[in-house]
């Protein structure tokens, strides 16, 4: 490699490695700036943002807002918003914590690239390897708390789905009972937890909105547009419209049980014939070649040895 080239990667790896840094920087101290304009225009106390009740100090709040603004930048249709509510992830404990990540992860990444370009020998030290190493640092840093909140919302959304046959069980019984919505979701709450745990989790939220005023129906549309499940969406669906216009609800509840159920079997089904290709595929590579070998090895091994015989 020529010396002019060694340099020119040199000089790329330590401005991206410095021009990421001076960025957070910059977007902590904006956001330092910002809660203090909040905290001026709030005299009467109100939380100047959503970490304010995570019980942390005033630099991890700061570090928390620059990686919202961080954030983004990746996030260019909202779907933050959505995974933490579809992962349950609703408190400023919650958020604080995962904007707070999406700022160090990258700076975290990049420190070890450095350690690298220090202590490293060999051709991880070489300029190449390191400018590579800085690049995906950057965009793994970026990425990876998106990655981990994005599983945690696909498996709570896998129980909450788990627990909508349950869910609609309940509701016809508590209908049925005389129970209006207000209190089917207050019986669930206080003795269901145990049976709807995550499902649980939602309605009592909901039923503390509904204390503070919440209108019923646009608490459920909310729920149902947070979670993004067919499923339960048919059904507060359902529960908007009763509530709203009235009428029979335990017909349509069963109607949408069945339409669930079905739906389920015929998942079922596609899983079980995927699961048969797949288990063709591993008997045709190591079960055939076994049996071939048990049945026709003593028959081979036979004419081998009458060939034998006869040369002899």
């Amino acid at each position: 490699m020529s010396p002019g080239l060694f340099a020119m990667l040199i000089a790329a790896a330590i401005v991206l490695g410095g021009t990421a840094i001076v960025a957070v920087v910059y977007l902590i101290a904006q956001g330092r700036e910002a809660a203090r304009l909040k905290q001026r225009l709030n005299p009467l106390g109100v939380q100047p943002n959503e970490f304010s009740g995570a019980g942390s100090g005033e630099l991890l709040q700061s570090i928390a807002s620059g990686g919202k603004k961080l954030d983004a930048l990746v996030d260019t249709s909202n779907e933050t918003s959505r995974l933490l509510m579809q992962a349950g992830w609703r408190a400023p404990q919650h958020r604080l914590i995962f904007y707070t990540a999406q700022a160090l992860v990258p700076l975290l990444l990049l420190g070890g690239v450095a350690l690298i370009a220090v202590f490293g020998t060999g051709k991880l030290a070489q300029p190449p390897m390191l400018l590579l190493f800085a690049i995906s640092g950057v965009m793994l840093g970026m990425l990876l708390p998106r990655m981990v909140l994005r599983s945690s919302a696909a498996a709570r959304v896998r129980r909450i789905k788990a627990e909508v046959p349950l869910f609609i069980h309940l509701l016809v019984l508590l209908f049925e009972a005389g129970l209006s919505t207000r209190q089917a979701f207050a019986s669930m709450v206080r003795d269901g937890k145990g049976v709807l745990p995550e499902l649980g989790r939602e309605f009592e939220l909901i039923l503390r909105q509904m204390e503070a005023g919440g209108e019923t129906g646009e608490l459920l549309n909310n729920l149902s547009a947070g979670i993004a499940l067919e499923d339960l969406g048919n059904v507060l669906a359902l529960l908007r419209q009763v509530d709203r216009y009235g009428g029979e609800v335990r017909d349509p509840l069963l109607e949408a049980l069945k339409v669930i159920e079905e739906r389920r079997t015929l998942d079922m089904r596609e899983m079980v014939n995927l699961m048969s290709g797949r288990m063709t595929v591993v008997m045709v590579l190591f079960f055939f070649p076994a049996l071939l070998i048990f049945v026709a090895g003593p028959a081979f091994l036979a004419v081998i040895t009458a060939l034998r015989d006869v040369n002899q």
